[in-house]
């Protein structure tokens, strides 16, 4: 049997496995299509849950958390292929050292790059929902309905982040300034963070 939800807030129908409305993002109640907010009068009360979204400053500091794994998985990476810029900063690069230095950090880089991208892809779409830093805040990413979101989805959302930082952190601001607390990574994916 296939049902309907309506939206508390706005009355839009979701399918009847929606968690949250595809249009403004509010919790939905089970109400059959029979049902719907506009059938039950204006007086009917109906319990809604409150619905928070994880603001910037809060997302600020889970990004930073996740910084610091991240680069603490490369740091011995970075330790082994660094010991040529010991050299370096140490008055002069010996023989071979600078190449090993370079190689060194292109490899830090790339390891930094594919790591960020992979562990945020997989916790993403986890049945965790989120990274390291926002579970300890208590967060979760989610797509609009407020399902689990694919890997596939995760991926083009860590990639737009770097569209946002690139217009000046704009794309990031905007996450204080939306009303779902989106930035333009979150409108470009269809995601929503959820506290």
């Amino acid at each position: 049997m296939n049902t309907t939800l309506y939206c508390n807030k706005c009355g839009t129908p979701n399918s009847g496995e929606a968690q949250f409305c595809s249009r403004c993002g509010s919790a939905l109640n089970p109400l059959p299509a029979a049902q719907s907010p506009a059938a039950a009068g204006p007086y009917t009360p109906v319990r809604a849950e409150a619905v928070g979204y994880g603001g910037f400053w809060i997302r600020v500091v889970a990004f930073i958390i996740d910084g610091i794994i991240v680069r603490a998985v490369a740091w011995p990476v970075s330790m082994i292929f660094g010991l040529g810029g010991l050299a370096g900063m140490m008055g002069g690069f010996p023989h071979g050292a600078l190449d090993l230095h370079l190689f060194g950090s292109g490899v830090v880089l790339m390891l930094v790059i594919f790591g960020s991208w992979l562990y945020e892809a997989f916790m993403l779409s986890s049945p965790y929902q989120a990274t390291l830093g926002k579970m300890i805040f208590g967060m979760k990413v989610t797509d609009l309905s407020g399902n689990r979101i694919s890997f596939a989805r995760a991926t083009g959302r860590h990639f737009a982040k770097w569209l946002s930082g690139m217009i000046l952190g704009v794309g990031y601001i905007m996450v204080g300034f939306t009303e779902r607390k989106q930035g333009l990574h979150d409108m470009l994916a269809g995601t929503l963070v959820r506290q």
